[in-house]
């Protein structure tokens, strides 16, 4: 009886190291995989990166262009406001000076001397 007890034992070992081999190598064939894949991942990244390290220095180069021509047309801009400023000033000159004219017209008697009259 105690052959047969560790010619079983010795058997269920024998199986539990061929199963114990088996699942072994599924896990290195999975480890070997994962490697591949993370390996593509990488590349895969790097590329992602240097794609937009291009971007940010294409938006970088875009900005300093529009700011450089935003720079070059603030004068106009300065120019054109001062013109508007001039032509309001001198269309609310012509105003006033349209409104006292209106606002007093002279008539003159026979005796040459001015008269005032204020007309609405």
């Amino acid at each position: 009886m105690l052959e047969w007890s560790v010619a079983i034992g010795a058997i269920a070992f024998v199986v539990l190291v061929v199963y114990l081999v088996l699942t072994l190598r599924k896990v290195m064939t999975t480890l070997a995989e994962t490697e591949e894949t993370l390996s593509d991942v990488r590349k895969s990244v790097n590329g992602i990166t240097e794609e937009a390290e291009e971007l940010l220095n294409e938006a970088n180069q875009i900005s300093v262009d529009v700011k450089g021509k935003m720079e070059a047309v603030d004068p106009l801009i300065e120019s054109a406001h001062d013109v508007g400023d001039m032509i309001h000033e001198v269309t609310s000159s012509m105003k006033r000076t349209a409104l006292d004219k209106n606002d007093r017209k002279t008539v003159r008697t026979q005796e040459s001397q001015p008269v005032q009259i204020k007309l609405k």
